[in-house]
């Protein structure tokens, strides 16, 4: 399909702005893949079930759904702007948190910590999405936004890194049998050291939004970042929302990708590790191979929405992401071939192939949801859909308490092994009927892509 080329995706007055604003897109995507390799090494280091450590999950995507909708109010009547430096602001708080969470060995405190985090990502992305939006031409909002959104993942890609470096290299390899014969003062040591290296890159990053911060206050206010003057009634904008079906079914749609992607990278090292025999350091390289798919496909779909329809290339996307969620589920785990010791089985390629397939969706849909729509509702429109997040929250839950008790949802794969494994607290049955989760998300987006295919505006 031939697409408008002739409006520039970025124009020349906004290069600058564009750039650090990209640079918030890597640092959220960082802290939210170094936030799913947490789970895992809660459960070890506090000895919790899935269901438990699966409050971390919890407590960071939950905070979308509190923290999003003051962000828009906060953009409206300040501008984006100040948006962003808030946004920082809040992060620097909540990483600070950890350091005296790790003195009292709290899982608690981390997580009132990473909620606060959460809290400062979510007015960041209440923010940035439509503030790119804006920098430029309508005709060229969803490239330019997948253009910035191309920075996200390269951001997870650093966060799966200095989560496998920093924090479960530094993992004691005791299992929970092991820690809970050790003498306390022995084990309050370990537990000690390993959540001294989770504190190591959550603080560290501080550095690095404190220059974004910098450069934000001191820039100069544009007329894009202006708040607005004479700020559109709630009811008013309210009514406009409600009247485009490409926006409320859009935030559904989202509600459901975001669930995908969290939920299924959290328990990607767990499934790794229970179907390969992997450490939680290798099946953290599983991860990344994932990631640079995640990549590689964000970037080669950007460039070929030049010509392409993005709903259509999502519907795509969306069948082959379904069918390897059934891969993960009925593949063997026979070993094909190994890389670098790290082995690889038909049904682990399906599970990471599954990350190049979510690539486009997220913001695609962010980008059909607010297109045409009036500016008047763009603020609290995308308030609505970085809310969606939520998803996160409420299906990484969905899947951990398969993990945990699969009940119904182990009829899906009966011919695999139900034994449960002391240390990752499941079972192949489990983990594989718990990717069913994936594979109805996966028919929602789908659902979505086809029905809002057509370049018609609402």
């Amino acid at each position: 399909m031939s697409r408008d080329n002739a409006a520039p995706v970025v124009p020349r007055g906004f290069v600058a702005i564009f750039a650090m604003l990209t640079s918030c897109f890597a640092l959220w995507g960082l802290l939210n893949n170094m936030t799913d390799n947490l789970v895992p090494s809660f459960q070890r280091i506090f000895m919790t079930s899935q269901s438990t450590a699966g409050f971390v999950q919890i407590s960071f995507y939950g905070a979308y759904s509190v923290i999003a909708l003051l962000a828009s109010f906060l953009i409206q009547r300040a501008g984006y702007r100040v948006g962003v430096l808030a946004g920082l602001g809040v992060y620097v708080i909540g990483a600070l948190l950890y350091v005296p969470a790790c003195v009292m060995q709290s899982f608690w405190t981390y997580i009132v910590g990473i909620f606060i985090v959460a809290g400062g990502c979510a007015v960041l992305e209440t923010t940035c999405n439509p503030y790119v939006l804006a920098l430029g031409d309508e005709s060229t909002a969803v490239r330019r936004l997948n253009f910035a959104q191309m920075f996200n993942p390269l951001g997870s890609f650093v966060g799966i890194i200095l989560a496998q470096q920093l924090i479960l290299s530094h993992l004691n390899p005791a299992t929970t049998e092991q820690r809970l014969a050790m003498p306390p003062e022995e084990l309050a040591g370990i537990v000690h050291g390993e959540l001294f290296w989770v504190c190591v890159p959550y603080v560290g990053l501080c550095a690095i939004a404190a220059a974004i911060w910098f450069f934000f206050f001191f820039s100069k206010p544009t007329d894009v970042d202006r708040p607005e003057s004479d700020p559109t009634p709630v009811r008013e904008v309210l009514g406009i929302l409600m009247r485009s079906p490409r926006w409320y079914c859009g935030v559904i749609a989202q509600v459901f990708y975001v669930g995908v992607q969290i939920a299924a990278w959290t328990w990607m090292n767990v499934y790794c590790q229970k179907e390969l025999g992997v450490t939680p350091e290798q099946g953290a390289s599983y991860y990344l191979i994932a990631l640079c798919l995640f990549i590689a496909c964000r970037w080669i779909c950007t460039f070929l929405m030049k010509w392409f329809n993005p709903a259509k290339m999502m519907a795509v996307f969306a069948v082959c992401a379904i069918l390897s969620s059934f891969g993960v589920m009925y593949l063997k785990s026979d070993v094909l071939f190994t890389v670098c010791s790290l082995p690889f089985s038909a049904n682990v390629l399906c599970l990471c192939s599954m990350s190049g397939f979510m690539s486009l969706m997220f913001p695609t849909i962010y980008g059909i949801g607010l297109g045409g729509i009036d500016p008047r509702a763009h603020k609290l429109g995308a308030a609505g859909l970085i809310m969606a997040i939520v998803g996160g929250a409420l299906l990484t839950p969905w899947m951990a308490s398969i993990i945990d008790n699969p009940g119904f949802w182990a009829r899906l794969v009966p011919m695999f092994d139900a034994a449960v494994d002391p240390n990752l607290h499941a079972s192949s049955v489990s983990l594989r009927a718990s990717f069913v989760v994936p594979a109805i998300c996966f028919a929602v987006v789908l659902a979505y892509a086809l029905a809002f295919r057509s370049a018609k505006r609402d």
